[in-house]
């Protein structure tokens, strides 16, 4: 009886699991994590990275810094980023970048003020004495996320999967013990059998 349970538990939330994989849900451009627009591209005397978290209200722009070969990345060296929507309905604004401590990296952070989700030009200006350079691209301005709840929102697939997967082994455990006791009966009846033979 308590097998049948168990197992009807088991489809149901297997059922459960594969429904909510397989139905449909709204999807944004993006909710997540930072993600690249500008990799290892030369810039004046620097090879830059450039990575976002574009969401409406504000975004974050983070710009990862190596000095190009032959060369050292200078101290005076300023980083700006400028943002225009596509349709240039407003003019563009810079923010000043500003340098972090990074472990073993070099890194610029800025903040960018967006108040629509729609396509949005993004411009990287870099500034020293011993050269500068522009690069620009464009980027999907999305809604924010759910904040803190978002890490929790990502890890639940693999949550799931891993409480199907040790419910699983310790239900093949428990299978185990009870064959082994089955079976230690059977033997031990079957001793009993013999010696009052």
């Amino acid at each position: 009886m308590l097998n049948r349970a168990t197992n009807g538990g088991g489809v149901s939330l297997g059922l459960l699991v594969a429904f909510l994989l397989v139905s449909p849900m709204p999807a944004g451009a993006h909710n997540g994590p930072p993600f690249p627009i500008i990799e290892n591209k030369k810039i004046g005397p620097c090879i830059v990275a450039l990575w976002t978290h574009p969401d409406v209200g504000t975004g974050a722009f983070y710009v990862f810094v190596e000095p190009a070969p032959g060369t050292t990345v200078p101290d005076d060296l300023k980083i700006k980023i400028g943002v225009q929507p596509v349709t240039e309905r407003l003019p563009e604004t810079f923010y000043e970048a500003e340098r972090v401590k990074a472990r073993g990296q070099l890194q610029y952070n800025a903040l960018a003020a967006f108040d629509r989700q729609e396509l949005w030009r993004v411009h990287l200006v870099i500034q020293s004495s011993q050269g500068g350079g522009e690069a620009t691209t464009q980027v999907e301005v999305t809604p924010p996320g759910f904040g803190r709840w978002d890490l929790l929102l990502y890890l639940l697939p693999f949550l799931i999967v891993a409480f199907l997967w040790f419910h699983g082994i310790s239900r093949m455990k428990r299978r185990k013990k009870t064959r082994l006791r089955a079976g230690a009966k059977t033997a031990m009846a079957g001793q009993a059998a013999e010696r009052s033979t």
